[in-house]
């Protein structure tokens, strides 16, 4: 297919969305994505052969009100589909255009990409941390979020540095021993840690149970609470952390508790209250006084994971 065939080709889609209404061709003027609804407009140019550009009105997919707008034409039951899309947060009545995603069900799609991307790949900020004074330590990660990836061990293991500066610095044998990880999404922690760490503390000290000394680990996977067990010897240890992120969620937190982790525990000897935001998932709030009550059931029973479960009945 040679060049001419493919302008011929352009041509005549744009005369056609040109027909129907969908854009206008102006003579001069650069091609604009203006949004009409809430939300932030694209703007990029499309040229045709004869020089003209296409200015195309389309509104911001990832705004609240059009990010569960079914996009199916002439389906045979509107309000039936715009119930089901509205019900769950998965791409369902996306619509097509010819064998492709529409234009705003791909943009939908690459900006929610967007969003896992940054919250995969960038780094907590540093003022929340010095906000709540935590330190921060590391795993044995060293090559970056790269190689954090690839080797999931180095995660569970804290760096020689980091055992030195635990040992040092927090106080040993607390009944609650609270430490953030970054885990898989900066976003998470960012997003609900100003939220939850103050109730944290406050129903340990209304419980009156003898607090650690909150840290922070870098590179952090859960498997990294056994390396702190030995070196704290916590009753309880809590780690909150970020998960991993979905097309558009970033800023789900999860909370792994244990019952004096040492080495050799797996998740049948840990608990977890996940899903942890605002808006859609368990409140930061709630969680924070639902995870003091779990903490002080697990120092009733023993026990914490699979045994906690029988313990407890």
């Amino acid at each position: 297919m040679d060049e001419k065939m493919i302008n011929e080709i352009i041509e005549n889609v744009i005369q056609q969305l040109q027909a129907e209404g969908l854009i206008s061709v102006k003579p001069t003027t650069p091609l604009v994505i203006n949004a009409d609804a809430p939300g932030i407009s694209t703007q990029s140019k499309v040229q045709t052969s004869d020089q003209k550009t296409v200015e195309i009105n389309l509104a911001d997919p990832t705004a609240p009100g059009l990010r569960s707008l079914p996009r199916v034409d002439h389906a045979q039951n509107p309000a039936a589909l715009t119930e089901l899309v509205a019900s769950t947060p998965a791409r369902i009545g996306v619509g097509r255009a010819g064998p492709r995603y529409k234009t705003a069900s791909l943009l939908l799609f690459q900006g929610d990409h967007a969003v896992t991307q940054d919250a995969l790949y960038r780094d907590v900020d540093q003022s929340l941390l010095d906000e709540f004074n935590l330190m921060t330590v590391q795993t044995r990660i060293s090559g970056g979020k790269q190689e954090y990836l690839l080797r999931p061990d180095l995660g569970r293991q804290l760096s020689d540095s980091a055992r030195q500066m635990i040992t040092e610095k927090c106080v040993k044998n607390p009944d609650i021993q609270l430490v953030i990880g970054d885990g898989l999404s900066a976003a998470a922690i960012e997003s609900n840690l100003r939220q939850i760490f103050p109730v944290i503390v406050n129903g340990a000290q209304i419980a009156k149970l003898r607090f650690g000394t909150p840290f922070f680990i870098k590179f952090c996977r859960v498997g990294v609470m056994n390396d702190i067990g030995d070196l704290l010897q916590p009753r309880v240890l809590i780690l909150l952390i970020g998960e991993r992120p979905g097309l558009g969620r970033a800023e789900s937190m999860s909370a792994y508790m244990a019952f004096q982790p040492k080495q050799g525990d797996n998740d049948a000897n840990r608990d977890v209250v996940c899903n942890i935001f605002e808006n859609g998932g368990t409140n930061p709030l709630e969680a924070g006084a639902f995870i003091v009550q779990f903490a002080q059931k697990m120092m009733q029973y023993e026990a914490s994971g699979v045994k906690l479960k029988l313990a407890a009945g």
